[in-house]
């Protein structure tokens, strides 16, 4: 690794400049990085797709399962761009069967769920490090920087989800309408007849693409990260410094060495007629402050005298060390005292005095229970008024809890596609029906039924719902108790069955016999 040949300035940043970092980073080579991404991912999502047709989410499944193998190819490239040694595309494709073979099945076993992948896989790549001495490596890389590849994981998830649903909304729009018109859910939900299996292996392939601009980003940003952590830890660009430091100063320093090798050259050399120093013979006299010196040798001493020196020396500098602390206290801090006979004796007093209160109140237990009554009334009173007050926000939040609630019947407005509504009825039936017979015996037909349903829920009162078959509507009239309804009601529904569904037209005879059954029943009709 030659740091001095980077080719971005090494120095420390905090975790999100870093991974801005790689963002630019994987700008500047995104055309070597994104080639090679798809000419390794396209490949085998084709053949995922061709051995796995019929199951289009096991395809993309595994195809995803398999991301920790595709992204040891965009790392090799940015680790030998980063120091000037940018490969080829074709030499970066060599390179990958020998990257994927380390630790391979560890990556996508165990490993393939770490939220600090990105961060963890140039330990392994770059450094080749595996068992305890990548775990002791990697708790010493994540002391600071492992939050950082959490959430970039993280944003990495939620911002490939988000990119893929948009492209499947582009792609929807961009659909011709008529094929539009041609979906059904039941054709969209059938998968087995294979009608549709295209457009999943489709929406997959979307997927993938949208994972070719992505992903070399993703590790970019996880190299960087790691970068960054080294530069902290080892400290390079200190080193950076001193190298720099040392390749201004090498010229001035040969300069330098070549003058003071002249210099020593034009030394005088002594005479051969120069008397020779005379070497004293006398013993040097011994050291007056040395350790064998009278005065310490003679000098008494004690062991108060030597800590009360100790303690004198140790309050000097450089060992005199003192700090200031502040802190919050309650009250003022005093030492236990002992209880005095005069205290004592005024708490036992205390004591008696709450006494006598006590036998004081036994007196007044009447007074009390009526307080008591008091009180447990006005409470009372207090949460009626609560509830009346807010009795239908009581209700709303006593239904959204799911609590059982009483519900009034909501008459339906329509039964069997017929509106019942009494305004949307003419004021003569009978009339209407008679008039209508000649040219539009089903329009006739289908206004007496409605005329009768209609009469039936609002002024019979029956409980209809929009579920109930004419079997049911007939059973409900027979419990009436009315036999001349239940026969007319019974006639006129056989004749709307067969028409509605059969498709029979009744007989010209029926006409007379059910307008005038009408009339029996709900009496001659006037306009108001």
């Amino acid at each position: 690794m030659r740091l001095t040949e980077a080719s971005v300035a090494i120095r420390p940043r905090s975790a999100w400049e870093a991974i801005d970092l790689g963002v630019l980073l994987a700008r500047r080579h995104a055309g070597l990085l994104i080639a090679s991404w798809a000419l390794v991912t396209l490949p085998l999502f084709a053949l995922l797709c061709t051995l796995l047709w019929q199951y289009p989410g096991w395809a993309i499944f595994l195809f995803w399962w398999l991301k920790p193998a595709y992204e040891r190819l965009p790392l090799y490239i940015l680790s030998q761009a980063l120091f000037g040694n940018t490969p080829s595309l074709k030499q970066s494709l060599r390179a990958l069967p020998k990257l994927l073979w380390p630790q391979l099945l560890a990556s996508l076993t165990w490993r393939r769920l770490s939220p600090t992948r990105s961060f963890d896989l140039p330990v392994l790549q770059l450094e080749g490090l595996s068992g305890q001495a990548r775990s002791q490596r990697l708790v010493v890389l994540g002391q600071r920087d492992s939050g950082a590849a959490t959430w970039l994981t993280l944003v990495g998830v939620h911002l490939e989800m988000a990119l893929w649903m948009g492209l499947v909304a582009l792609f929807y729009l961009m659909l011709p309408q008529q094929v539009e018109l041609d979906w059904t859910w039941e054709s969209l939900i059938a998968a087995s007849s294979g009608q549709w299996l295209w457009l999943e292996h489709l929406s997959n392939l979307l997927y993938v693409l949208l994972l070719i601009l992505w992903e070399p980003v993703y590790v970019a940003c996880g190299f960087t990260l790691y970068l960054n952590r080294r530069t902290a830890l080892e400290a390079w660009d200190i080193e950076l410094t001193f190298r720099r430091l040392r390749q201004r100063l090498t010229g001035s320093a040969y300069a330098l060495l070549l003058g003071c090798a002249v210099l020593l050259a034009q030394l005088p050399n002594a005479a051969w007629a120069d008397t020779p120093p005379i070497v004293s013979e006398e013993v040097e006299q011994a050291d007056a402050q040395g350790p064998d010196a009278p005065r310490l040798l003679k000098q008494p001493l004690t062991s108060q005298a030597a800590r009360d020196s100790i303690e004198a020396l140790l309050d000097e500098p450089p060992f005199q060390h003192r700090e200031t602390v502040t802190r919050w206290r309650l009250g003022e801090e005093k030492p236990a005292e002992e209880p005095r006979p005069e205290d004592v004796e005024a708490f036992l007093e205390m004591l008696r005095n709450l006494l006598k209160l006590g036998e004081w109140w036994k007196s007044l237990d009447v007074v009390a229970q009526i307080f008591e009554v008091l009180l447990w009334a006005a409470l009372a009173t207090l949460l009626a008024f609560v509830v009346w007050r807010y009795r239908q926000w009581l209700q709303v939040f006593g239904e959204r809890i799911g609590l059982p609630t009483r519900r009034r019947p909501v008459a339906p407005q329509q039964l069997f596609g017929l509106e019942l509504a009494p305004e949307s009825l003419p004021d003569d039936v009978a009339s209407e029906a008679e008039r209508l017979w000649a040219e539009q015996p089903r329009a006739a037909l289908g206004l007496l039924y409605r005329a009768l349903l209609s009469r039936l829920l609002h002024e019979h009162r029956l409980p209809l719902k929009q579920s109930h078959t004419e079997g049911e509507v007939l059973q409900l009239v027979a419990g009436l108790g009315q036999q001349n309804l239940e026969n007319y009601s019974r006639l006129l529904t056989q004749h709307w069955q067969a028409l509605a569904y059969g498709h029979r037209l009744p007989a010209e005879s029926l006409r007379q016999g059910l307008c005038q059954g009408w009339r029996s029943l709900f009496g001659q009709e006037r306009a108001a």
